[in-house]
C-alpha cells in the first residue's frame, strides 16, 4: 500500500512545472541582481528540499548549505533583503496551496505539512543568519576606514537597521490590513487571531529598529493617561505569548496613577519588559511568574516588571542598557537601550536588580495630576 509521504511526493512531482510556473510569474527579481537566473535554480532547490523532508530524507546540513548558498548571493547581489523573504513566503504559499489540492484528507496531511513550514522556518532563519554574518563582516572591513567610537558605529549600524526596517514595514502594513479584512469576512477562521497577535509583534519589533536607527528621539505629542489602563491593555494584548510560554502574570496596579507622556512610546517600553521576562522565563521548568505592580510615591510613578527567572550577572548588568548588547541567540541588543532612551526622554529613570528569586526592572517617572478614579487591584 502506497503511503501517503509516498502519494504526496508523486504528486509534487507531477504538478512539478505548473507550480514552477506559478512561483515564476510571482516571484520578484530587481533587474540589477548577478544572481537573477540563480533565484529560479534556488527555487527548484528548495522544492527539491521539501520533497525529500516528506520522504523523510533531509538533514539540517542539507537545508543550511541551501541557506548559505543563497544568504551569500543575497549579499553579492547587494538587493533589498525583502525580495528574499517574499520569494520565500510566496513559495512556502504556493507549495501548501498545492498541497492542499492532492486530494489526502487533511489529518494524514497535518504531520506532511508541519514538517513543510518546519523546513521553510529552518531554511530563513539560517539564510538570514548567515546573511547577517556576511554583512556584519563587511562592516567590521569598513570599520577599519573610520573612526572607532562608539557613536560612528551606532550610526552606521543605525543606518543599516533604518534601511532594512523601511523595506519590511510596506509589505508588513498589507499583510496586517488583509489580515484585518479576512477577519472581517471570515470571523470564525482558525489562527487569523494567532496570526494578527504575530504581525503585531513583528511591526512592534520594526518599531524598535526605527527607534534606534534616528540620531534623536523626535518629539512627539504628549497626552495624559492612566497608567492603570495601559498596564492593564498590555496584559491582554501579551495573552497569547504568556499562554504559549506557561507564564503566569500578578499585577497590582494603582488606578489612580496618571502620566504625561506620549503613551505609544511608554508602551513600547513596558511591552518590552513583559516580553523580555516571558523570554527569560523558558529557561525556568516550572512555576513561571511575573510580577506587575505600579505605585505612586513622592509625585513619582514606580512601575516594576518581575519575574522568577535566571539571575542576571553583575557583568550582564553592566552591559545590559548598552546599544547591540544581548545574550539572546537572535537578539538585537536594542530593547533595553531604546527602553532607556524613552524613559529619560519623558524625565525618569530605569533601573535592574537581580538575584537568585527575583530579576526586576523599575521604571520611576514623575506623575501627572492625579484624578479622583477608584483604586483597584487587578
Amino acid at each position: 500500500m502506497t503511503t501517503t509521504s509516498e502519494r504526496l511526493a508523486f504528486f509534487l512531482e507531477d504538478n512539478f512545472q505548473e507550480f514552477l510556473q506559478t512561483w515564476r510569474s510571482q516571484v520578484v527579481i530587481s533587474e540589477g541582481d548577478k544572481y537573477k537566473e540563480e533565484v529560479m535554480n534556488n527555487g527548484i532547490r528548495m522544492y527539491g528540499l521539501v520533497k525529500r523532508a516528506i520522504n523523510g530524507g533531509l538533514s539540517e546540513e542539507d537545508i543550511k548549505m541551501l541557506a548559505k548558498k543563497v544568504a551569500l548571493e543575497r549579499v553579492e547581489a547587494d538587493v533589498n533583503i525583502s525580495e528574499f523573504v517574499y520569494n520565500v513566503n510566496m513559495g512556502r504559499s504556493e507549495i501548501i496551496k498545492w498541497v492542499g489540492t492532492s486530494g489526502i484528507g487533511m489529518e494524514e496531511m497535518h504531520t506532511h505539512l508541519e514538517e513543510i513550514n518546519r523546513v521553510f522556518d529552518r531554511f530563513s532563519y539560517y539564510a538570514v543568519k548567515f546573511y547577517s554574518e556576511k554583512k556584519d563582516q563587511q562592516l567590521k572591513e569598513k570599520e577599519v576606514y573610520i573612526d572607532h567610537t562608539h557613536k560612528e558605529r551606532l550610526t552606521i549600524l543605525g543606518q543599516m537597521s533604518s534601511s532594512f526596517v523601511h523595506e519590511f514595514r510596506n509589505p508588513l502594513t498589507s499583510i496586517i490590513g488583509f489580515t484585518k479584512l479576512l477577519k472581517g469576512d471570515y470571523p470564525e477562521l482558525p489562527y487569523l487571531d494567532v496570526m494578527s497577535h504575530e504581525l503585531d509583534q513583528l511591526n512592534y519589533r520594526i518599531s524598535q529598529f526605527l527607534h534606534v536607527s534616528r540620531k534623536e528621539i523626535i518629539e512627539s505629542k504628549k497626552e495624559k493617561f492612566l497608567v492603570f489602563s495601559l498596564l492593564s491593555e498590555l496584559i491582554e494584548f501579551v495573552y497569547p505569548s504568556l499562554v504559549d510560554g506557561d507564564v503566569q502574570v500578578k499585577s497590582h496596579l494603582d488606578s489612580q496613577v496618571y502620566i504625561k507622556g506620549n503613551k505609544e512610546e511608554l508602551r513600547q517600553v513596558f511591552l518590552n519588559l513583559i516580553m523580555n521576562s516571558i523570554d527569560a522565563l523558558q529557561q525556568v521548568k516550572s512555576d513561571r511568574k511575573i510580577t506587575i505592580t505600579c505605585t505612586f510615591e513622592n509625585e513619582e510613578i514606580h512601575v516594576k516588571v518581575a519575574n522568577n527567572g535566571p539571575e542576571i550577572s553583575e557583568e550582564t548588568m553592566e552591559a545590559i542598557f548598552e546599544p547591540f548588547y544581548t545574550t539572546k541567540e537572535l537578539g538585537t541588543g536594542i530593547g533595553l537601550y531604546i527602553c532607556r532612551k524613552l524613559v529619560e526622554k519623558h524625565e525618569g529613570s530605569i533601573l535592574c536588580t537581580s538575584s537568585p528569586e527575583e530579576t526586576a526592572f523599575t521604571i520611576t517617572i514623575p506623575a501627572a495630576e492625579e484624578e479622583p478614579v477608584q483604586g483597584m487591584l487587578l
